[in-house]
């Protein structure tokens, strides 16, 4: 008989990767995948590809799944909107909680909203907006303003309400009664200087599943959204957020996409860390940042420009040719290497790719609205690569591609001083993540037993 399974799938907007992962007395195993073409085109519907990857694991992982998990970065993932107070503090705070919940966010306004900046906010086309402004007890003028502006004008979204807790009820009125979808929660600043994001990101999650799932045209009925557990990114976090609460200590996963360039972080503090960064909104110990300009391919020509704008290389002629690779990959995103001049390009991408990322998760930033803390990632023990430019290279590039993780001493940046560095070869985070809170132990193996050491030969 057959070890009891879960099938695990991550939707994305290119490929559908299914899992088949033991639940049983080998809890953890990984049983099968599969890789199928993402089915969101024009009269197409996504069950077709996710029925598909999921056929291939049962026929190789036999019997039946007790149960189908899926997550969703299909067409584009979660877009959010933050509509603040103040930029410096709860805009930036808001925006920050929505990267944790595995969002895209496309705009942040603060102060009170005008006609203007309601139709700036409409032209980024949010998936869902939060509002958020003042700690509880404080000022909350502005956030009934801007509820009353969206709850009139604003996009015919949901509305995630995270704001100063004595208003809640007045907002959530308003909203109601222009008959819009609102959810409310905790404020996600309820004192300057402490950020509240898990009520705010699960408030998220929950809008995105039941609210945002269904209305983005992947598919007719609800099984799609039935089989849902929430936004790609959000699950990745939540698989990292479990290997460091596992007595692991400090993670660090980068994942360089064909557009993004996603880093997440998942730091254990301790008191004098915690009081040195509640400064006006407080670090995100558990965090994640997307960098829309640098990938392998839609965003080949950003990783250049950041490149040289960081002075990893220099403009001229001595980068020419790799200007003219990244072009070309931007021009053709499907487009695949055939030989090692080919390769060696794709693998300098992803290395300035990733240093620029990492520059800017973890390096502290001032600007005229205030300063932004670093993260230490110094203490960092376990390294995550994730990508098909890491899983798929030989181990002299991929050597080369993650070097700067250890390496990059001029970036501004504490790098982490021993960690271990490895290749998710398998891409099992999100499928560890969908089964996390379950079958926490199922996900700790898998992840453990599925990631390969850089250097290792495996």
């Amino acid at each position: 008989m057959s070890s009891p399974y879960i099938v695990c799938v991550d939707t994305g907007s290119t490929f559908t990767k299914a899992a088949a992962i033991s639940i049983g007395d080998d809890a953890g195993a990984l049983l099968a995948t599969a890789s199928v073409p993402t089915t969101v085109g024009v009269g197409q519907d996504v069950l077709t590809g996710l029925d598909a990857a999921v056929a291939q694991v049962v026929a190789t992982a036999g019997g039946s799944p007790m149960e189908i998990r899926a997550c969703s970065s299909a067409g584009g993932g979660l877009r959010l909107a933050v509509v603040g107070y103040e930029r410096v503090v709860t805009a930036e705070a808001g925006a920050r909680v929505g990267l944790s919940a595995g969002a895209k966010v496309v705009h942040v306004s603060s102060g009170s909203l005008d006609r203007s900046g309601i139709d700036a906010l409409k032209a980024d086309r949010p998936d869902v907006v939060l509002v958020v402004g003042g700690t509880d007890g404080g000022d909350y003028e502005v956030l009934l303003h801007n509820a009353r502006a969206l709850a009139t004008s604003g996009p015919k979204v949901p509305y995630v309400v995270a704001g100063n807790i004595d208003a809640q009820a007045a907002v959530v009125e308003v909203f109601a009664e222009r008959k819009r979808t609102v959810v409310a929660c905790d404020n996600v600043l309820p004192k300057i200087g402490v950020l509240n994001p898990l009520p705010a990101r699960a408030a998220i999650r929950d809008v995105f599943v039941h609210h945002v799932i269904g209305g983005k045209g992947f598919t007719k009925g609800p099984r799609f959204a039935s089989l849902v557990r929430g936004a790609t990114p959000d699950l990745v976090l939540a698989g990292v957020e479990l290997l460091a609460d596992s007595g692991l200590g400090d993670v660090l996963l980068v994942d360089v996409g064909g557009a993004t360039t996603d880093v997440y972080s998942a730091l254990i503090p301790d008191a004098d860390e915690q009081a040195a960064h509640r400064d006006v909104v407080e670090m995100m110990w558990r965090g994640r940042t997307v960098e829309g300009d640098l990938g392998m391919r839609w965003s080949a020509t950003g990783v250049v420009d950041a490149s040289i704008s960081e002075r990893l290389i220099e403009a001229g002629e001595s980068t020419d040719a790799l200007t003219a690779a990244a072009a070309a990959r931007h021009d053709d995103p499907s487009w695949l290497p055939s030989n090692d001049v080919d390769r060696d390009a794709d693998a300098e991408i992803a290395r300035l790719a990733l240093t620029v990322a990492l520059r800017r998760h973890a390096r502290p930033t001032e600007s005229l609205e205030g300063r932004t803390p670093g993260r230490n990632l110094s203490d960092v023990r376990l390294v995550i690569a994730s990508g098909g430019v890491f899983r798929h290279s030989d181990e002299r590039r991929l050597a080369n591609m993650v070097a700067p993780v250890t390496s990059d001493f001029a970036g501004g940046w504490r790098v982490p001083s021993a960690p271990r560095i490895t290749v998710d070869r398998h891409y099992v985070m999100a499928a560890a993540g969908l089964l996390s809170e379950d079958y926490p132990q199922a996900a700790r193996n898998l992840i453990h037993t599925a990631l390969v050491a850089v250097g290792s030969n495996n």
